[in-house]
């Protein structure tokens, strides 16, 4: 036994020294789940910067052409113009 405590001494020394590294604060998987957690934000922010885009596009739309308003008035409201026939088809809940 006395003849191995150099080696085990050294083993002992390599662990503690490794520990920091791998599970101490700013280690390796804290690391990890900070990228992680990056690449779930990253593609959040994706896909909020598309729906941006788009509601971009219809502010435009809407504030320099009528015709989005008409077509607004008339699938949200159900407005129609004047001479119009507004003909409604009820849908078929048999499937």
């Amino acid at each position: 036994m006395t003849r191995h405590w150099p080696s085990l001494l050294l083993v002992a020394l390599i662990v503690a020294l490794q520990y920091p590294l791998w599970l101490g604060k700013g280690g390796w998987l804290q690391a990890w789940e900070a990228e992680r957690a990056l690449d779930e934000q990253r593609a959040l922010n994706a896909r909020l910067e598309a729906r941006n885009a788009a509601l971009e596009a219809d502010v435009k739309d809407l504030k320099t052409g009528f015709d989005a308003v008409e077509e607004r008035a008339r699938s949200e409201l159900g407005l129609v113009k004047p001479g119009e026939v507004f003909v409604q088809v009820p849908r078929s809940n048999t499937r």
